[in-house]
């Protein structure tokens, strides 16, 4: 079986680590039989990651190159749907996953940005112009998905994700119920190899990981107020931003301006008693399910997508956003009271890739 898997960007040999979510996918589904291109359309020139061939759109237009399916992760309009309504008639198949913003209305999804996000007057010109465009987006792919579902199967990473698509692309679910499914995010090999050591000598009580300070939805003004309300515990957060640029930082909480490894934030979670990972929106929440799955005690928060991603998951608590000193610390002291935690494996590669492998193959065989 030959998939050629279509991505806006993808990991490369010079240090990119874009959508390295589906590079792990990828490795799996070569471990298990199937034979994997990457069509990175971010790309000029070809090249070979981790055994994986990945090629460039020009590249691909000069090919002949034959494959059973185009797997689409987070399509978008300006690279997979041109590229589907000039080269779709090649494909007898087409999967696509959805991961979040591609098929949402993000002005009335997301959570408002911080008051310290000044825009220009070009740029407030642009969002307003970006949520016209959602509206067009989303009007386009409800015709091509609803058009194309005879020879398409729709993966989601969580139920959340799947009610937000049908409620913001109107695509009947009837039409789509026998063609879609739902498959977690699996999580980096570091983490499945890599057991919470609660014994450890312990620098941090609370530690929270995000890729950007600067977004509203990863709560970091509630770690913060969090902190600083509770002066007795230390706590470490990791990030790049401009945050406390604009808000004073608690006393006890130590900021680390950086990125960081998986080996790394393995070393840092065996450093602190717990993970604080509070968020306003999130399609599934890697990252925290990267941490959880080690078995370290983690506190997000009590939206709807936290509890499904974390059903059957002893060692994770939830705050209310709007008032997260309320269960914080007696959160806290309860999941402390239970560890060590047994290992959840709903992250792991045999229980997510596995499904997926499973599915292509299926769909490629003309068994959707």
């Amino acid at each position: 079986m030959k998939a050629l898997v279509a991505v806006a960007n993808y990991p490369n040999n010079s240090g990119n680590v874009s959508l390295m979510y589906v590079h792990s996918r990828n490795r799996y589904y070569v471990a298990h039989g199937i034979d994997v291109t990457v069509l990175n359309f971010n790309t000029k020139e070809n090249y070979i990651i981790d055994g994986i061939n990945v090629i460039s759109l020009q590249s691909y237009m000069k090919s002949d190159e034959e494959y059973d399916v185009l797997i689409c992760h987070a399509a978008n309009i300006r690279n997979h749907y041109f590229f589907l309504k000039k080269n779709g008639c090649r494909f007898r198949n087409y999967i696509f996953f959805f991961h979040g913003h591609e098929v949402l209305r993000g002005r009335k999804v997301y959570s408002k940005p911080y008051d310290f996000i000044k825009y220009s007057i070009g740029k407030k010109i642009y969002f307003k112009f970006k949520d016209i465009y959602d509206v067009f987006k989303l009007r386009i792919w409800r015709r091509f998905y609803v058009r194309n579902v005879d020879k398409s199967h729709y993966v989601f990473v969580s139920k959340w994700m799947l009610d937000e698509f049908l409620k913001w692309t109107q695509v009947p679910y009837e039409k789509i119920k026998d063609v879609s499914s739902i498959t977690y995010n699996c999580i980096g090999k570091a983490f499945e190899d890599t057991e919470y050591n609660y014994a450890s000598e312990k620098k941090y009580d609370f530690i929270t990981i995000r890729s950007n300070l600067d977004g509203s939805k990863y709560c970091v003004d509630l770690v913060n107020d969090i902190a600083r309300n509770n002066p007795n515990y230390r706590f470490l957060l990791v990030g790049k931003g401009r945050f406390f640029d604009y808000y004073e930082k608690a006393d006890n909480l130590e900021w680390r301006n950086q990125t960081m490894k998986h080996d790394e934030i393995i070393e840092c979670l065996n450093a602190s008693r717990c993970a604080l990972m509070p968020t306003r929106t999130d399609a599934q929440g890697l990252m925290m399910c990267e941490m959880a799955s080690t078995g370290i005690p983690l506190i997000t928060s009590d939206i709807s997508v936290c509890h499904e991603v974390f059903e059957g998951f002893p060692n994770v608590a939830f705050i209310n956003n709007d008032n997260p000193s309320a269960l914080f610390e007696k959160e806290f002291i309860r999941l402390l009271d239970e560890v060590p935690y047994p290992r959840n494996t709903k992250y792991y590669n045999s229980n997510t890739s596995r499904i997926e492998t499973e599915l292509i193959l299926s769909v490629c065989r003309g068994n959707k």
